[in-house]
């Protein structure tokens, strides 16, 4: 006669009393006092997964201890990068063929702020794009270009980019020409023009999109010229432009790591403010507050 083989459920019942079987003799030599303690312990308390359902938690901390502990990141990397270059300077010079003709010239680190603002682009109203002064700058040298068919406005204005930190290039349709050839290569941080010379911009417009270089009235960089001056000591002073990407985040660069505390403060409170002037009355599934 053969016997009929266990089922899962007999099977499953044996595993649980043979591993209680094994696991009592160990309970049985801890002490009475701290079994319950001991015990609680083996059971983990925080989740170590991370999924859709349950994402991983995001530090939330007051802005000024944001701006402690960014700065206090900022000055640890420099430490590492002067120790590294002490250590492997001479030899990266070798490999890569130069003299070292000094000491090690540690980067300046950008602070950028990201504002999730809960906002669908593809919505009327809610691709905010826009340009905010800073008033402490944003530590940056600005090279900016200025498309004018006035000869002696182009003049003052690279004479007056020739005070300020940052290179200024002024003409009308020989520059547009010089640029689509390369002789002038495309190499600025900003573009300024006059109304009447966005039809001629156009056959430049496939290099200047892509750059984000394209003059827009938006981010008030198509000015007459009579506020040409204006705008570009504007630019060159220290203004920055937002847009929000496509999942409703606006990024800027606010400040630099050499900035002090107050510095950085005082430039995220003027972003925040324009922020807050240029909201849309209805955006993501709520309405507008305040």
């Amino acid at each position: 006669l053969c016997s009929r083989p266990p089922s899962p459920l007999s099977l499953a019942l044996r595993f649980v009393r043979m591993a209680s079987s094994l696991a009592r003799p160990l309970l049985r030599r801890l002490p009475a006092a701290t079994t319950a303690t001991n015990v609680s312990v083996l059971t983990p308390l925080t989740r170590n997964y991370v999924t859709r359902a349950h994402p991983k938690p995001v530090t939330q901390l007051p802005i000024l201890e944001a701006i402690d502990q960014v700065l206090e990141g900022i000055a640890e990397r420099k430490v590492k990068r002067v120790a590294r270059w002490d250590r492997y300077g001479e030899k990266i010079a070798a490999r890569k063929g130069f003299q070292i003709d000094g000491p090690y010239r540690n980067q300046d680190e950008t602070i950028e702020l990201a504002l999730n603002l809960n906002l669908d682009p593809r919505k009327p109203g809610q691709a905010l794009r826009g340009s905010c002064s800073l008033p402490h700058g944003t530590g940056k040298t600005v090279s900016v270009v200025v498309f004018t068919n006035d000869a002696e406005l182009a003049k003052s204005l690279q004479e007056q980019g020739g005070d300020n930190k940052g290179a200024v290039v002024a003409g009308g349709d020989e520059l547009i020409s010089d640029l689509a050839s390369g002789v002038v290569p495309l190499t600025f941080d900003r573009a300024l023009a006059t109304p009447d010379m966005m039809s001629s911009l156009s056959s430049i417009a496939r290099l200047l999109g892509p750059r984000g270089l394209m003059p827009n009235a938006k981010v008030g960089t198509i000015a007459p010229p009579t506020q040409l001056a204006d705008v570009l000591q504007q630019q060159q002073a220290g203004q920055i432009q937002y847009r929000t990407d496509k999942s409703g985040i606006v990024h800027a660069g606010v400040a630099k790591g050499s900035f002090s505390k107050e510095q950085i403060v005082d430039n995220i409170q003027a972003f925040m403010n324009t922020i807050q002037e240029v909201k849309p009355d209805s955006f993501g599934k709520g309405k507008k507050k305040g």
